[in-house]
């Protein structure tokens, strides 16, 4: 199994940035042997959970439309970690931002089966 550690978040006003980052690791692989492909969806208070951007274990990205341009992973070659630096904050990119894996791999073993992390909070004050 493989676990996601998300950090980072938190408060600030409209106009500003915050970093969220994910981390993957597992108990019965050394953290240089880990790769995996990261999500990141959100959720609002009332709405449903939402793609925001993804990073491939190979470095490949891609983002929402709602956050092109303003939202950017860093240090996409880091295999086990997507890092998402976010700026012009607007209140809509508040919620509850989870990465998730649906691929990931201690050395060449691969595990098809989603994960979740348990979620960091982003708030965007007007």
């Amino acid at each position: 199994q493989v676990q996601l550690r998300e950090s980072g978040g938190g408060s600030v006003e409209a106009g500003g940035s915050l970093s969220v980052s994910c981390t993957a690791s597992a108990l019965t692989c050394g953290a240089d042997m880990v790769k995996s492909d990261i999500n990141w969806y959100r959720q609002g208070v009332w709405g449903e959970r939402e793609f925001v951007a993804s990073k491939r274990w190979t470095g490949e990205t891609e983002y929402a439309d709602a956050v092109k341009g303003r939202f950017k992973f860093s240090e996409v070659n880091v295999q086990n970690q997507a890092s998402l630096q976010m700026n012009s904050l607007k209140p809509e990119d508040t919620g509850t931002y989870y990465c998730q894996t649906k691929r990931w791999a201690c050395g060449n073993v691969w595990d098809f089966r989603t994960y979740w992390g348990q979620g960091t909070q982003v708030a965007v004050s007007s």
